[in-house]
């Protein structure tokens, strides 16, 4: 039986996507069609008002980001929020096809919808909804809170070492953050920033190596509404494997559960309320925690770019991913009676770029901190002709783009490019710039190698990304897509077991297995291995788009995927 709550709350998803039915709009008609009034209506409860915007990977301006078309789900997980795609996502959360929410969350018509109703996100868009929410329930009732993996994914963030983002975020005044890819900048970067960013830099689950000591601040506490709230952050689990431990070699990290309903004790014993887990631990990983750990009210996901346009419930525990590049902002209403949340509202707010005015100051904050490089930024390197994209659990374009430029540039047989989730999307007959490559390639260890691989160790390593996507224990995933490959086929079942997923690998030059025995020249980056040598991916990019001129790239059918 549906809840009155729920009843609310699927029903103010359907009136919203009424207000634009039709993707035969121009884009003057869209923006007619839906308000920033309409974006910022919300069934607002209680004492607490909770925003939360997440991994925004160092975009401050607005973007088209295409959502995936393969999101798959294995044992529980399956067919459920988040691996829902397309007409099916639509149909769970009773959103109309055609309308800007169907925009916001699906792939379905993308080209003609991103047309109708543009670019989502900028910061400065942000801004506006903030302080929109601020005003009206008052700063005493808000909590902002940034979800991580928002230094990182540009060319001015890779150039200011993350400057740029840490300026323009602290004039949206969260009240604390956790990270993931901010430790790719260096144990000695972070720690700078973070004593002069101004707020709290959370992560319960990051100890040292030597004492196993906490590194930071695992909680802070709030008064807000007149309530105590206890949050609770929580880093990337997995970041020394995912990304190279040897730029934060003293911290151990990991999802210590333990730890979690260690601090969760704690909070309640100091008075709370309300205890928020702010997590980057990925979207089924949370589904795993609420199960695992007793007395969360909410968990704020991120880390696998999830968006759902209202929260879940577990238990007791609400759960509420908010998507990526600044795509959307988060919320959550609670009120607090007796001591404990007795009821909430939620939403997910699409930023829609050409509805919302921008704030001034973080308008003026984002051209100041891009004016040394904008210039750079808008150099036109190429075209594409049909759309260039990232997200998908298998293979996106851009990714089909780069393993192409790998195989010619480094004269390999085969290509490995590794599947990011960060990138932004180019609709078909957009210029390529600088800064839309260095959406998908802007790190610090972007090294290119060439190195020779057996048959048998390219099985081996797809197999082993491969169990870290579709384990059916999510405490063993570590987020991500699919290595993406060049120069070769092959066939993956997500439902076997490690070992048994990868089959029918193929040499596509010569239409022959790949061998175990015989040795590949295999180009690939963003190796973990400290000192690798090789060119950077940006560079060697930059070359092979600008001798291409235009880019147009045939269908990528080289991956069969059976048993889903």
């Amino acid at each position: 039986m549906i809840s009155r709550r729920d009843f609310l709350q699927m029903s103010a998803v359907s009136a919203a996507a009424a207000a634009g039915l039709t993707g035969g709009l121009t884009r003057v008609a869209a923006q007619q069609k839906i308000t920033q009034d309409q974006l910022l209506k919300f069934d607002s409860k209680g004492q607490i008002t909770l925003l939360h915007l997440t991994d925004v990977h160092g975009q401050l301006k607005p973007v088209y980001f295409r959502p995936p078309s393969e999101n798959f789900g294995v044992g529980a997980f399956e067919g459920i929020p988040p691996h829902l795609v397309g007409e099916t996502f639509l149909k769970h959360f009773g959103l109309n096809k055609g309308s800007p929410y169907s925009y916001a969350h699906t792939m379905v018509d993308y080209i003609n919808m991103a047309r109708t109703y543009g670019r989502l996100g900028g910061l400065d868009r942000t801004a506006t909804l903030v302080k929109a929410i601020r005003a009206d329930r008052g700063d005493n009732k808000v909590l902002m809170l940034d979800g991580g993996d928002t230094w990182q994914g540009s060319y001015t963030s890779l150039k200011t070492n993350g400057q740029d983002m840490v300026d323009c975020m602290k004039l949206l005044k969260p009240d604390a953050m956790v990270g993931h890819w901010e430790f790719t900048f260096g144990e000695k970067r972070v720690l700078e920033i973070i004593e002069n960013m101004g707020y709290a830099f959370l992560a319960s689950n990051i100890v040292d190596n030597d004492f196993e000591e906490p590194v930071f601040d695992a909680m802070k506490m709030f008064d807000k509404g007149g309530v105590k709230v206890a949050v609770i952050g929580q880093a990337m689990p997995y970041t020394p494997i995912a990304n190279p431990r040897w730029m934060f070699p003293k911290w151990s990290f990991g999802i210590r559960p333990e730890k979690i309903q260690e601090n969760v004790d704690k909070a309640r014993a100091a008075g709370a309320a309300v205890v928020v887990l702010l997590s980057h631990n990925g979207f089924d990983v949370d589904q795993k925690v609420a199960r695992t750990v007793k007395g969360l009210d909410v968990i704020l996901s991120a880390h696998t770019h999830d968006a759902i346009p209202r929260a879940i419930t577990i238990g007791k525990t609400i759960l509420l991913s908010s998507g990526s590049h600044g795509k959307y902002l988060g919320r959550i209403d609670l009120k607090v009676e007796g001591g404990k949340v007795v009821d909430f509202s939620s939403n997910l707010i699409p930023v829609f770029a050409d509805v919302i005015e921008p704030d001034k100051e973080m308008a003026a904050k984002i051209d100041e901190v891009r004016a040394p490089y904008e210039a750079e930024c808008q150099r036109v390197i190429g075209r594409t002709h049909g759309m260039l994209y990232r997200r998908g659990n298998f293979n996106g374009t851009w990714d089909d783009l780069i393993c192409k430029g790998l195989l010619v540039e480094r004269d390999a047989e085969i290509s490995l490019s590794p599947g990011f989730r960060w990138g932004t999307t180019l609709l078909p007959g957009q210029d390529i710039t600088v800064d839309d490559l260095y959406t998908q390639t802007s790190m610090n260890y972007p090294a290119v190698y060439r190195l020779e691989f057996t048959g048998k160790q390219i099985k081996e390593i797809l197999e082993d990304v491969c169990d870290n996507l579709f384990n059916k224990d999510p405490f063993l995933q570590q987020g991500g897509d699919m290595v993406r490959v060049g120069g070769m086929g092959y066939t993956c079942s997500p439902k076997e077991n490690i070992g048994k997923r990868i089959s029918n690998m193929t040499l596509l030059k010569t239409g022959k297995p790949i061998d175990p025995s015989r040795k590949y020249v295999v180009a690939g980056w963003a190796s973990v291995n400290e000192g690798t040598k090789g060119p950077a991916i940006y560079d060697l990019m930059e070359k092979y788009i600008i001798d291409q001129g235009v880019i147009d790239l045939p269908k990528n059918e080289s991956v069969k995927v059976i048993g889903m």
